[in-house]
């Protein structure tokens, strides 16, 4: 198993801190610090200015995370629909102008879907279309600027539905994104699979991945070692992954990334 090359989720300020591991070597970058309504309205030329700034020099590929807090593409209320297009859509504009070619976004799904499924009649049909809706025209314009919207397993149990809503809009530019946390939170919560199941399900739609480790119990954002997960397994399904998708440590203390990516290379997994 070849060992695969891994970089970090950070804001613009905190690139410095790692800037040697992540220049030198072209690692992938996710940009954080565009998901508040402050940072896409009265801060949002302060903040493009000052990733441009952060980033300059970086050879490596680059991404953003977007919006998310309140911001559920599948929102019954037309009204808000229209809002959150529009603010997924400004979005796109931050990720388009720091020079990012994706863009983070949470999934809809959930335990309440499954069990609901087949509660309500064209139930399913009727969430797929709400989304459809909402991400219609965030598709059109992520394909216009050449950016991929990757979608990230937040409550997910069933690693298909995630698949298969991205599939339905038939366009390069919507993907699937796997958070390792998430997934293993959520077969602690809901007994959905192993991490590894999510990498294999999303076969070649698999474009991105947060690599996050944790108690089972919260979403804690640990580094890898300090948690449950299996990571060799994780890998070992990665490395039938031919989609090069970005590999990302979203750790919640920075300061943990070295320790975090020392653990994955003291396994002979990442390099």
């Amino acid at each position: 198993m070849t060992p695969l090359r891994i970089g970090a989720c950070l804001t613009a300020l905190e690139i410095d801190q790692h800037r040697d591991w992540l220049f030198d070597a072209e690692r992938d970058i996710e940009i954080q610090g565009f998901s508040s309504h402050a940072s896409l309205t009265s801060e949002f030329e302060d903040r493009v200015a000052a990733t441009i700034k952060a980033l300059k020099g970086h050879k490596g590929r680059v991404g953003m995370h977007g919006p998310f807090d309140g911001l559920d593409m599948d929102n019954k209320d037309p009204e808000l629909r229209t809002l959150i297009t529009a603010r997924f859509l400004k979005a796109l504009e931050a990720a388009d102008r720091i020079g990012a070619r994706q863009m983070v976004m949470h999934s809809p799904y959930d335990l309440w879907y499954e069990n609901n499924i087949h509660n309500y009649p064209g139930y399913a049909d009727k969430v797929l279309a709400r989304i459809h809706m909402t991400m219609q025209p965030v598709v059109n314009k992520a394909e216009e600027l050449g950016i991929t919207l990757v979608i990230e397993n937040i409550l997910d149990v069933d690693p298909s539905r995630r698949r298969e809503m991205v599939g339905s809009f038939c366009s390069k530019a919507i993907a699937v994104s796997i958070d390792t946390g998430h997934a293993h939170l959520a077969r602690r919560m809901s007994g959905a699979p192993p991490v590894d199941y999510f990498v294999r399900d999303a076969g070649h739609h698999l474009r991105h991945i947060h690599l996050q480790d944790l108690d089972g119990h919260a979403d804690r954002h640990w580094a890898p070692g300090d948690g449950e997960i299996h990571w060799r397994s994780v890998f070992e399904a990665l490395a039938d992954c031919n989609s090069a998708p970005h590999l990302v440590l979203e750790l919640r203390n920075k300061a943990d990334i070295p320790r975090g990516f020392s653990y994955l290379q003291g396994l002979g997994l990442v390099a």
